[in-house]
């Protein structure tokens, strides 16, 4: 199940109300979220494979931005949110990947990793851009 669109969050108006005390919450696994950390002023990581068990731990009154690698788990984050009493939740279109793009702060490597491994490393003779 998805969001209605209108119910989701640009990552510029997202930073703007984070700064103005919305609580952003980060699906992504630990090990994601660490390795490369939104810059907010409140960032909870709560993986969305915990999220059932865990929801009831969110703030229900305080918007809370939901955020996760591409824009796609965030709004199937909100809507079960919604549908639980936290009219609040909103999804964050393009996720962490679309905040980089915009040239937002993070902590930690600015690429992703292909789906098939890790990046290979550069070779003298191959030159990266």
């Amino acid at each position: 199940m998805t969001a209605h669109p209108e119910v989701q969050i640009c990552t510029t108006l997202a930073r703007e109300r984070a700064q103005q005390g919305a609580l952003f919450v980060d699906l992504r696994r630990p090990g994601e979220a660490q390795a490369l950390a939104l810059v907010a002023p409140e960032v909870v990581n709560l993986p969305m494979a915990e999220l059932a068990a865990r929801y009831g731990e969110l703030p229900r009154e305080r918007e809370l931005v939901l955020v996760c690698r591409d824009g796609r788990e965030s709004e199937a984050a909100a809507a079960f949110l919604r549908e639980r009493g936290y009219p609040h939740a909103r999804p964050m279109r393009g996720g962490v990947l679309l905040w980089m793009q915009k040239g937002y702060p993070v902590l930690g490597r600015r690429h992703e990793p292909a789906a098939e491994g890790p990046l290979p490393k550069p070779s003298p003779e191959t030159h990266h851009e």
